[in-house]
């Protein structure tokens, strides 16, 4: 159905019915392994549900330059056609040739297990339910071992690119996604639509949103929330903050309630932007999501359309699950993405919050962390009490004010457990009016909390977590301070001890502080690349929000996708600015990050890792019971290694001159006891390229961990790091 996806253009006609072995011959790579069984579907066995197959080889995007796309898309078409033809006459839901070769069907377990044994088929999957990498949950997460860089800092960045948002889709009213001076010329390569609807009118489509298209077959719309959109418009609220901290525009005042909270401008302010709804609501937001299929189409459909960066917040896993292919397996979504990159396409994926395994994990997708540099800091302070350091949005002081706990005040038909956490109602306003309520964390939203204080007359709020977790910079109805574990169980004994003593909110402003990773920003080594890549910013971050989902234009978010919409925007801000390919762009931003939060050195980047196209496409189909290499598949800007006690293992690297003139480089290996990096000094021209070599000795020690730098006279550097693993 066209308008689940944005509908098939006119451009992809096929040109004429041209197949002929000699096109097979020019499409020729090296096969990926067959995959295993997929997992078997919950229903019974002749009934069907969807799967993803994909066919051996790349998408048109890997082969551009040998034939024109449209023959090349013809002759997958027909491939496609054979395969399906072995197992079903079912219609395809979708068809995919530009990152891949493949389809999403309706088949049922025993023709998904015949199809995994066809030499033309290269992977097969049930199709599943990804989720988006919202706000973090309150549990703690591991702590990524990775350098930190900053945002590229910017002056018109991004002219002349487009980054596209693989997310909940984008609501463009408003100044932040209005048409502006500087855009530059709209790149020849990007051949992209801006499709219409009921609620998507044409005046949503600029010269700054020049892109919207939507898919939901694979969700199904039967599964939607009723005043879900079916265009590429936001119900969620998560895509629109991506794509403003990307790309929104420059200088515009962030107001809420009276009460600035920054001036705002997008990393990269002057790219323009192209929406992908793959991403949506259903009645319970238990189930919210986004499929598989519905992303692998996205994904197809932005490297057909040619985005130069292309941003996804989608938390895949790359295994299906433990009843799917073997964990040496990229799942479909990988794949497509591999295609994007092979497509020159930078593409940038949020880590993950909260716990479970580091999501975006294969070694062609730029992983982003979030990381935290400041906080906006305010205090409790009880009268004649220790003041209670927590974090507070309000520049306002409150108080001083009674304290009342919110356990102590439930409204009639309401018990002390709803009042305990603030939910909305359960406050008696005659007691809570002109005082200060403590709530605590969970059943309701954070900042449903502080609506029900508001709503009841209260003049603030202390929001206190009761399990170990962090603290939020949410933007509140009433002023509030939010505490930790410890502090909130001292504050409830202070108060029952002095039930008639004031308190007062205080803001202490922004506070800067020693970078780290946040807690709950996942991490981990997955198919033997060390991720996340980088870390960004990603708490309490400004972004733009539907005004017809919240009652402001701005928020601060947390969370990795935050902190991925930076990284995004840094890599159109380089690709406005140099002729760097995408795998070169993607190397630069990993390399050049820093230990502290600095300028981010990207943009004077003299040096890149090289990846040859199809280095990455040898890493598919591997198999599961292969004893695993002495050396990992290298990222961008991490190295692998899995030494035994009697020998060593050896990564190479081709690195290339970015600079317009010769330059020596000095290359370092530390932390790693016998780490060595060889040749030690390079000489490079302007654009020359050459192997460095890195090793680990026999029996160096798991989880340790190491750099090598690679330095010119200027103090320029591009960092690798080096991980032993068992």
């Amino acid at each position: 159905m066209a308008g689940s996806r944005g509908g098939w253009r006119g451009r992809r006609r096929a040109v004429g019915a041209f197949l002929a072995t000699s096109l097979a011959a020019a499409l020729a790579v090296a096969a990926p392994v067959v995959a295993g069984s997929p997992a078997t579907a919950s229903t019974g066995a002749d009934q069907t549900s969807l799967y993803l197959v994909t066919l051996t080889g790349p998408g048109t995007a890997r082969t551009r330059g040998v034939l024109p796309d449209s023959v090349l898309a013809l002759w997958m078409r027909s491939t496609q056609d054979q395969v399906l033809a072995t197992v079903t006459t079912e219609p395809v839901t979708y068809r995919w040739t530009a990152a891949l070769s493949g389809f999403a069907v309706q088949l049922t377990p025993a023709q998904a297990d015949r199809l995994a044994t066809d030499p033309r088929v290269a992977f097969v999957e049930p199709n599943r339910i990804l989720d988006l990498a919202a706000t973090p949950t309150n549990r703690s997460g591991a702590n990524p071992t990775a350098v930190h860089s900053a945002a590229l800092s910017t002056n018109g960045g991004g002219a002349g690119t487009v980054i596209g948002f693989i997310d909940s889709g984008l609501s463009p009213d408003g100044a932040v996604f209005a048409p502006r001076p500087g855009l530059g010329d709209l790149p020849e390569r990007y051949v992209g639509d801006c499709t219409t609807t009921d609620d998507w009118p044409e005046t949503d489509c600029s010269s700054k949103v020049v892109g919207a298209s939507w898919f939901v077959d694979g969700f199904g719309v039967d599964r939607i929330r009723d005043s879900s959109s079916l265009s590429a418009r936001d119900d969620d609220g998560h895509g629109t903050a991506v794509a403003s901290v990307a790309a929104g525009n420059e200088g515009l005042t962030a107001r809420v309630r009276g009460q600035v909270l920054g001036r705002f401008t997008g990393v990269a302010p002057h790219a323009r932007i192209a929406a992908y709804k793959a991403c949506w609501t259903a009645p319970d937001p238990h189930d919210d999501g986004c499929a598989a299929a519905d992303v692998v189409s996205a994904i197809d459909q932005a490297t057909a359309d040619g985005v130069d960066v292309l941003n996804i917040s989608v938390t895949n896993s790359s295994t299906p699950d433990e009843n799917g292919s073997s964990a040496d397996e990229y799942d479909t979504v990988a794949r497509a993405l591999l295609g994007a990159v092979e497509g020159d396409i930078v593409v940038v994926g949020a880590a993950g919050n909260g716990p479970g395994e580091v999501a975006n994990t294969a070694p062609w997708i730029t992983t982003v962390g979030a990381g935290v540099s400041e906080v906006r800091r305010g205090v409790v302070a009880p009268d004649g009490a220790a003041e209670i350091t927590g974090v507070m949005v309000s520049n306002r002081v409150v108080g001083p004010a009674l304290l009342v706990r919110g356990a102590d005040v439930n409204a009639p038909g309401h018990t002390r457990q709803e009042s305990r956490s603030c939910v909305p109602g359960s406050l008696d306003a005659a007691a809570v009016a002109g005082r200060i309520v403590l709530c605590e964390r969970g059943e309701v939203g954070r900042t449903e909390k502080s609506r029900a204080v508001r709503r009841a007359d209260g003049v603030g709020m202390i929001l206190a977590n009761t399990s170990r977790g962090s603290l939020e910079t949410d933007v509140h109805a009433v002023p509030t301070v939010h505490i930790g574990l410890q502090a909130g169980r001292e504050l409830q004994r202070w108060s029952a001890a002095h039930p008639r003593t004031p308190v007062t909110l205080r803001p202490v402003g922004i506070v800067e502080q020693t970078p780290r990773a946040a807690a709950w920003s996942r991490a981990g080594v997955s198919h033997g690349v060390a991720k996340p890549d980088l870390l960004a910013p990603g708490v309490g971050v400004l972004a733009a929000t539907p005004t017809d989902l919240t009652d402001s234009r701005w928020q601060l978010v947390s969370g990795t996708s935050m902190a991925a919409a930076q990284v995004s925007g840094a890599a159109a801000a380089l690709r406005g600015r140099h002729s760097w390919s995408a795998t070169e762009v993607a190397s630069v931003l990993a390399g050049t990050a820093t230990p502290v939060l600095a300028p981010a050195a990207a943009d004077r980047a003299r040096l890149a890792t090289k990846t040859p196209a199809g280095t990455f496409r040898t890493l598919l189909g591997r198999p599961s019971d292969s004893t695993p290499p002495a050396a990992g598949p290298a990222g961008f800007a991490s190295l692998t290694f899995r030494p035994t006690p009697a020998a060593g293992a050896g990564i190479e690297r081709t690195v290339s001159n970015l600079s317009n003139r010769t330059r020596t480089f000095r290359i370092t290996a530390t932390g790693v006891p016998g780490l060595t990096a060889t040749p030690a000094t390079l000489q490079l021209a302007p654009g020359e390229s050459t192997t460095v070599s890195v090793r680990v000795p026999a029996g160096a020690q798991p989880s340790t961990q190491g750099r090598i730098r690679i330095v010119d006279g200027a103090g320029d550097a591009l960092t690798w790091r080096a991980l032993v693993t068992r």
